[in-house]
């Protein structure tokens, strides 16, 4: 079902807590995934992955979940955040993002949790649930993106450009005009070439789109971590190697599909009436393939987790997941 709330009634986020343990994963291969655990070690665990992909965990993300009743898991994904090596795109896939999350719950003797995922942090959810649904006690997920092709072509080449076109200029600069008929291959040159002048700038051009986009406020609203090359190298390089190659998915639309898989999870979606990065028909489409998932529509609130009505509705979500039967 689809619902709403008022304005009046809107919760906030829980207070800021520290991590009680923390430190790195070994994988199979060259990286080393950064992963830190808060709350109630005794509580309800629940894992959180961030969006991208590329980009990273942050304290604030620990403040969705009362403290009392949660086991927080969070990590930051191959490539990213504090997890080594940085930008790296070697044996990066959703697959082996899939595996690590495996191995982290095996490390942190889970059987079960809550995963709380946003933009592509829902990508990542739905598709582990699918693949490894036993282990999914429900889902909590915000701004959901199915990464299908017409959800790139929105983002990446034609759509959004329509909403914000001062930003969207920003983001053509580095590109000649005679290559812009393929934006996300123009940059998928340019952010894993040699030059790395020019791999910086088109990484912050193409993190500032999305920061500059994330809120209905626009480009005033944009995180300054967006600008910083620190950040932008990674976020923009894991991006668009994810996809280019269509988020590693062996079909489009796989995540629809194959959504049979998980309708018995219980399932809270949040989703801003004005998300231009993630627009709300990837939601419908999911609310219509799977009407039990709960639909919560925010009516003032674009693609950010921090505006106001996206942190209610996901508090309100969180608070539900601990009331469910375990």
């Amino acid at each position: 079902m689809a619902f709403t709330v008022s304005e009046t009634t809107r919760r906030d986020l829980y207070p800021e807590i520290e991590p009680f343990a923390s430190g790195w994963m070994a994988t199979d291969g060259p990286h080393e995934i950064y992963y830190e655990e808060s709350g109630n070690p005794q509580g309800l665990p629940v894992l959180v992955l961030h969006g991208g992909p590329g980009g990273s965990v942050n304290p604030g993300m620990r403040r969705y979940f009362d403290p009392a009743k949660y086991r927080i898991v969070m990590f930051d994904q191959r490539g990213c955040g504090q997890s080594r090596p940085n930008a790296s795109l070697e044996d990066n896939t959703t697959w082996t993002l899939i595996a690590d999350i495996e191995r982290l719950r095996e490390r942190c003797d889970i059987d079960k949790w809550v995963v709380f995922g946003g933009s592509w942090g829902s990508t990542l959810s739905l598709a582990y649930a699918i693949t490894h649904p036993e282990r999914v006690a429900s889902l909590v997920l915000r701004g959901i993106f199915l990464l299908t092709r017409k959800e790139l072509h929105w983002f990446y080449q034609d759509g959004a450009s329509m909403i914000f076109p001062d930003a969207w200029e920003r983001f053509l600069a580095p590109i000649p005009e005679n290559e812009r008929h393929d934006l996300m291959g123009a940059y998928y040159k340019r952010l894993t070439g040699d030059d790395h002048a020019e791999r910086d700038r088109c990484a912050v051009a193409w993190s500032s789109w999305e920061g500059e986009t994330v809120s209905v406020q626009g480009p005033s609203s944009c995180p300054d971590k967006f600008a910083d090359p620190a950040f932008a190298v990674a976020f923009a390089r894991i991006e668009c190697w994810y996809f280019v190659n269509g988020g590693f998915f062996p079909e489009e639309n796989w995540l629809i599909r194959n959504i049979g898989r998980i309708r018995h999870i219980p399932t809270w979606i949040a989703q801003g009436r004005f998300d231009v990065v993630t627009p709300i028909s990837g939601a419908w489409a999911l609310h219509r393939a799977w009407p039990d998932a709960k639909l919560d529509i925010v009516p003032d609130a674009g693609h950010a987790s921090t505006e106001p009505g996206i942190i209610d509705s996901l508090i309100r979500a969180t608070d539900w997941a601990a009331t469910l039967p375990s």
